[in-house]
């Protein structure tokens, strides 16, 4: 493996070997015995290390690591539990240059996304501190004299996670830390495309459950494919999944779940847009829709898909676009003059390609064509120039999510049109509209418009902070992660009732005398 971004040393410091156990109830390592998964950077080709499979037995005895230490870690004062959080953040600032090189190395973003990720878990440390003394509950008056009613929050248990490979490390995060300082336990399976990154997360807060003698269980984690996300999805131990990846996968996750009745939170696809209208700021515009397009070679589940531009603007918006895709350098995503790195596997790049291909079939017309780069520095064949497409939002393509940069554009003559054609896809995740018309940008908040769980004015699809709720309707899932009140899902909500009276006076006046 080349050195010449000094990945090597980054990976030694965290933690990070040739050949890795995949499977850790915190900071004891279990051998399973079972294949492996081998981690390949999408950078160079380079083999980072490789990953055992968990085993079913492994796994149980993660899952009853996880059950013990979950009976200590809740009684645990949330203050207390905030201060181990806040432990883990400052454990991530020490390791954030190193371990933003691996998630760049590993799963191909820029190196300044690769920091910026790393940042999103320490701002998510630091805003589950906050929360650790804010886990309120509500007070109510009761109809019965003497009656105090009142409702508390406890935590759920067993936290199960299963993270993408776009964000290796960031949504567990997110998941995590709002988690433990609700008082839960968590058990991480993340994608078998980015496993490296996950170990060196487990490394880094299993130091710092060690160093505060806590028990092993409280964060765990387990590797592998489909099948272990199944164990956690129809395990009756573990009362909360939160799954991150594509609707096909949260549909099977969220029916496994539902049917032993336990409780899914889902992260999905999205397929997002940006309706530029004849009032927008033109260089603001091109910058949220260039960056939003190409940011993470589009595969981000917050990427913009569709540009729907109004019919006055439409060649201008699309001669800008042409301009500055020109001028894009992709390549090597450690190296910062880069913009684009590569997409994740060689499947992604027939996905890609194969997206073109449709698309042109019906209709689209390639306006800055797409392909794959070869020669010195794309030897990983993972690398692929951004294109755009003009097209109808009625083609089969472009209704689906393709994680790649391609981007289409649609014309619109009415702001009512364009916030239908927006709405008129299956995904809601993320939306945003370019205007500097006040009316235009209620109109787009209103019930009446954006139909998704972010929409944003003047500001891109892509790059959500972690003080709201990060989320989104319809085939997106309707799960809600990070900030706001989504602590709530990590927790059991209690109604207590308290009579300091004499008598036993029962709800709604009804009388039982004996």
């Amino acid at each position: 493996m080349s050195d010449k971004f000094g990945i090597l040393e980054a990976l030694k410091r965290l933690g990070i070997q040739a050949s890795n156990l995949g499977t850790s109830t915190g900071s004891q390592w279990l051998d399973s015995g079972e294949s492996s998964i081998a981690s390949n950077s999408p950078a160079d080709g380079e083999l980072i290390g490789k990953v055992q499979v968990t085993g079913k037995a492994e796994y149980e005895k993660v899952i009853k690591k996880a059950e013990e230490a979950f009976k200590e870690w809740r009684k645990k004062p949330a203050p207390l539990r905030g201060e181990v959080v806040r432990q883990i953040g400052n454990a991530l600032r020490e390791h954030k240059e190193d371990l933003g090189k691996l998630v760049s190395y590993e799963m191909g973003k820029s190196y300044q996304e690769g920091l910026g990720e790393v940042q999103e878990m320490i701002d998510i440390c630091d805003f589950a501190v906050g929360l650790s003394r804010q886990l309120y509950g509500l007070t109510m008056h009761s109809e019965r004299p003497s009656h105090r009613m009142y409702e508390q929050w406890h935590p759920l248990g067993i936290v199960g996670i299963i993270s993408a490979f776009n964000f290796p490390v960031a949504v567990w995060s997110w998941n995590s830390m709002i988690a433990l300082v609700c008082g839960n336990v968590s058990v991480w399976k993340p994608s078998e495309k980015s496993p490296m990154s996950a170990i060196a997360c487990q490394h880094i807060i299993s130091g710092v459950l060690k160093e505060n003698n806590l028990p092993e269980g409280i964060s765990s984690l387990v590797n592998g494919d489909y099948k272990v996300g199944e164990y956690l999805s129809k395990d009756t131990r573990v009362p909360l999944v939160s799954a991150t990846g594509s609707t096909r996968m949260g549909k099977i996750v969220g029916q496994a779940v539902a049917a032993r009745l336990g409780r899914s939170l889902l992260e999905l696809g999205g397929n997002n847009a940006i309706i530029i209208t004849e009032n927008a700021d033109m260089d603001i515009a091109i910058r949220g829709a260039l960056f939003g397009a190409v940011g993470t070679a589009g595969q981000r589940c917050t990427s913009t898909r569709r540009l729907i531009v109004h019919e006055s603007i439409f060649d201008t918006v699309k001669e800008r676009l042409k301009s500055a895709y020109g001028k894009l350098v992709i390549g090597n995503p450690l190296n910062e003059k880069n913009h684009v790195g590569p997409l994740i596997d060689k499947d992604a790049v027939q996905m890609y390609l194969d997206a073109i291909e449709n698309v042109k079939a019906e209709g689209g017309k390639v306006l800055v064509d797409g392909g794959v780069l070869d020669g010195e520095g794309y030897e990983s064949g993972c690398y692929v120039k951004p294109c755009i497409i003009e097209a109808e939002n009625h083609y089969k393509t472009v209704q689906e999510e393709t994680f790649a940069p391609i981007l289409y554009l649609i014309k619109y003559e009415t702001l009512e049109e364009a916030i239908m054609i927006q709405n008129s896809v299956p995904q809601g995740l993320s939306s945003a509209i370019m205007t500097l018309n006040m009316r235009e940008a209620e109109i787009f908040l209103s019930a009446a418009g954006s139909d998704c769980g972010i929409a944003n004015v003047n500001i891109g699809t892509s790059g959500a902070e972690i003080g709201g709720a990060f989320g989104g309707e319809k085939e997106t899932g309707g799960g809600r992660e990070s900030g706001s009140d989504s602590w709530k899902a990590y927790m059991r909500r209690q109604t207590n009732t308290i009579n300091y009276s004499t008598a036993l006076p029962l709800a709604q006046g009804i009388k039982f005398d004996i």
